[in-house]
């Protein structure tokens, strides 16, 4: 029976990675977290980070134990051992990639309404069944996109910071004047942004989803899903100060494409970022698209779902049912619901399938020794991870 390849080095999926949390949330979300947040957004950015880096060390402990597709779903499977928990973080884990890429899709009608006046519907179908195609044909084929693209949708972010140093030099003055808010409606503000900005952080768990893809991904995984948090969080701080220090919240908050807002500020063509924009958009949506495909194959492995989901195809080496069956939910989620909305549904059901995962590694800790050649973080790691988690879904709720 055919079997999935191994075809991803270190640099391709960390790319892979890096892609998919840039391409999630800061070209689409950044308007909406500071009108929750505003002139606090950069804190918010950085209190999301902390909350996704626990669970992302967490993360990369277990791909390290467990390097197979499925991720969180066996690591709750292999630490409780309970089929009812184990589907429902599998299945939820589903749910959150589609939701994520059709909140993607959605984000992508607003930035391609620069260049066309185009039916949001029809120009979000085009690119969901385009990104279909595209992870069908072969996840080397998709990793190597999803590279390109993410060395573009960086320079993008780069460029945007640099263009607005250079502004704020010349114009001798930095009106962006950062302070610790001491008003219990700031810190509300920043946690209602926080719980948003999250979402920009989704993507280091797609990555263990393709390990039985990557090459010696004990070793590699880790690696990558570290180095791409950290250059997601050095760049989203960087460009959540310009952003607050170059155009009233008022205007940024109600932007449909806010990136260019900002570009335009510092006399860059927004329509030059736009199209940088909907590279990334499009980037995250692929990604999430090969990621919930290989979750339904992992789970068919494990006997948890349907065994056409298993199936690989001999000429891709690609799950094609699955892969259909994704792109399908995909695309009615994207025509049916707004970005906000799915945003904020991916993000609290993220945070629950967070909480279990670091339960799942607190459990593997206390019950069996890690082997010495494979990577360990202290004891309180997913402890924090869990508490974290459960605090941000509280002060949503409150």
């Amino acid at each position: 029976m055919p079997q999935l390849k191994r075809t991803l080095s270190l640099p391709l999926v960390t790319f892979y990675g890096l892609g998919t949390i840039l391409g999630a949330g800061i070209y689409v979300l950044l308007g909406s977290v500071s009108a929750s947040a505003g002139y606090f957004l950069p804190i918010s950015f950085l209190l999301a980070a902390l909350i996704a880096g626990f669970t992302a060390f967490s993360y990369a402990e277990l791909v390290a134990r467990l390097p197979r597709s499925a991720g969180e779903a066996v690591y709750v499977d292999t630490a409780f051992g309970r089929r009812w928990l184990t589907l429902t973080v599998g299945y939820a884990s589903v749910a959150v990639g589609i939701i994520s890429a059709a909140t993607i899709a959605s984000g992508f009608a607003g930035y391609l309404q620069l260049f066309f006046s185009l039916a949001p519907h029809l120009s979000i179908a085009a690119v969901v069944l385009g990104l279909g195609v595209v992870s069908a044909i072969g996840i080397g084929v998709s990793a190597w996109a999803a590279t390109l693209m993410t060395l573009i949708e960086s320079g993008g972010l780069v460029l945007i910071v640099v263009l607005a140093g250079k502004s704020f030099i010349d114009a001798g003055a930095f009106d962006y004047q950062p302070f610790i808010p001491r008003e219990l409606g700031d810190w509300r503000g920043i946690g209602a942004g926080a719980f948003l900005a999250f979402y920009a952080f989704l993507g280091f768990e797609d990555m263990v989803n393709v390990a039985e893809e990557v090459r010696d991904p004990s070793r590699n995984l880790p690696r990558a899903i570290v180095i791409a948090l950290v250059i997601s969080t050095l760049l989203y701080l960087l460009v959540g100060i310009t952003a607050v220090a170059s155009v009233p919240i008022a205007t940024l908050s109600t932007s449909s494409a806010p990136l260019s807002t900002v570009a335009s500020a510092h006399g860059l063509s927004a329509e030059f970022i736009g199209i940088i924009a909907l590279v990334a958009i499009t980037n995250g949506a692929l990604i999430q698209i090969i990621k919930s495909a290989r979750i339904l194959y992992g789970m068919a492995n494990l006997g948890d779902a349907p065994t056409a989901f298993g199936r690989v195809s001999a000429i891709t080496n690609t799950p094609l049912l699955a892969t259909t069956v994704v792109t399908a939910l995909v695309l009615s989620f994207a025509l049916s619901l707004g970005t906000l909305e799915l945003a904020s549904l991916t993000s609290l059901v993220t945070l629950f399938i967070f909480a279990a995962v670091n339960a799942a590694l607190w459990k593997l800790k206390r019950s069996e020794l890690t082997p010495s050649r494979l990577i360990s973080y202290p004891a309180f790691v997913p402890v924090i991870g869990i508490v974290l988690c459960l605090l941000l879904i509280a002060a949503q709720m409150i």
